[in-house]
């Protein structure tokens, strides 16, 4: 099956440090970048979360009690159970604990628990997968002997990996996982439907990139609240009056780097872009110039700029650019597609089931390889 990029999880906001953060979502992530539409998850983790919003004001958000045993939402005809909540939250929860401990729970910012924050993602993950199978479908879109058969293997391989105690706790049969891999197999052999006809072609020159120095004096400041406050005229006018003596021991033959190591506000002293990922003003002036050649002063929203172009085409960014570029044009697609295809959906939060929902706290719960399982066994 290829790998799809997909949404980045941006509900985690607690204060962790970057890089563990980002090795204790790996695992997490690596299942997800499969199906590039759960981009789109936040809105339907936002409805679903909240029961009182409408989404492009048609969708209908609905709290009942007319639930089955166990049922925590239903979309439609499609409905998730409390076991498939358990079977997603307990492998991420793992994944938590292998890299922080069983301390990280008592993380909390704002008054929000890390549990809450993991339960709310779990919830949108899911909600969105349902809502894929109802688009296969409305589209035909099915798996194949061969597809159903591996599933029924990879199912069978966790699940025989799961001792009594995981099987109890999360209330989990064979049915319940072959049920959860199926589903999230339709899910992107929907999202692959729906793209094959992108064009996966793109030119040197619609994504070529550039790569400059950079100075920045600023005519901006962060307040204490972190909102962005305008200098005044007269710390503008000594901005650019620092701009313009740059430029001078410019011309006299000082180097760029050295200046900039000394002068630049910016985080980084060197950059690469390309079309429409800077300020327009920096885009049309960095695009012009010639290799060596200094920009004049520039104006944006965050200060002066001065460039000084290193390369007027950076082959390895370009191809990067080139693969960023497709899948937003994939992205575009589906996006076009979902819109249309869930505006119009009811769904059905079990709001008194879910606030029942908690971390399993039992040390022979171990289980965390659900979503590795399935990448290291599923090849279509």
């Amino acid at each position: 099956m290829n790998v799809k990029k997909m949404y980045k999880n941006k509900r985690n906001h607690f204060e962790l440090n970057k890089r563990e953060r980002k090795k204790a979502l790996q695992n997490q992530n690596r299942w997800t970048k499969r199906v590039a539409c759960l981009v789109l998850a936040c809105i339907m983790a936002s409805s679903l979360l909240t029961g009182c919003k409408k989404i492009n004001g048609d969708t209908k958000i609905v709290l009942t009690a007319g639930f089955t045993e166990d049922e925590i939402f239903r979309i439609e005809t499609a409905s998730c159970y409390k076991k498939e909540v358990m079977v997603y939250l307990t492998n991420i929860q793992n994944q938590y604990e292998q890299v922080y401990g069983p301390d990280i729970w008592n993380v909390s910012k704002n008054g929000v628990t890390l549990e809450c924050n993991i339960k709310e993602s779990v919830l949108a993950q899911l909600a969105q997968i349902k809502t894929m199978n109802l688009m296969a479908q409305n589209y035909g879109v099915e798996l194949e002997k061969e597809e159903k058969q591996q599933i029924e293997e990879v199912a069978e391989i966790y699940y025989n990996s799961l001792n009594e105690t995981e099987k109890e706790q999360m209330d989990v049969t064979l049915t319940t996982i072959t049920q959860l891999y199926t589903e999230y197999a339709i899910a992107d052999k929907v999202y692959r439907y729906l793209i094959q006809d992108v064009n996966p072609e793109i030119s040197d020159d619609e994504a070529r990139t550039i790569t400059v120095e950079q100075i920045l004096i600023r005519t901006t400041r962060q307040d204490g609240s972190g909102n962005t406050i305008a200098f005044s005229e007269e710390e503008k006018e000594e901005a650019y009056r620092t701009c313009a003596e740059i430029q001078n021991r410019l011309r006299d033959g000082e180097e760029f780097e050295v200046l900039a190591s000394y002068y630049n506000q910016a985080e980084a002293d060197t950059i690469s872009f390309g079309k429409g990922e800077v300020d327009s003003v920096l885009e049309t002036a960095g695009f012009n110039l010639g290799n060596g050649e200094v920009s004049s002063i520039l104006e944006t929203k965050e200060g002066y700029y001065i460039l000084k172009c290193i390369s007027t085409f950076n082959r390895e960014e370009t191809d990067a650019n080139k693969i960023k570029i497709v899948e937003e044009r994939k992205k575009e697609i589906f996006n076009q597609e979902y819109d249309t295809f869930v505006k119009s959906l009811t769904r059905n939060m079990n709001k008194q089931l879910w606030d029942e929902v908690t971390l399993i706290r039992d040390s022979e719960v171990k289980t965390s390889d659900f979503f590795d399982v399935y990448d290291e066994n599923c090849s279509f």
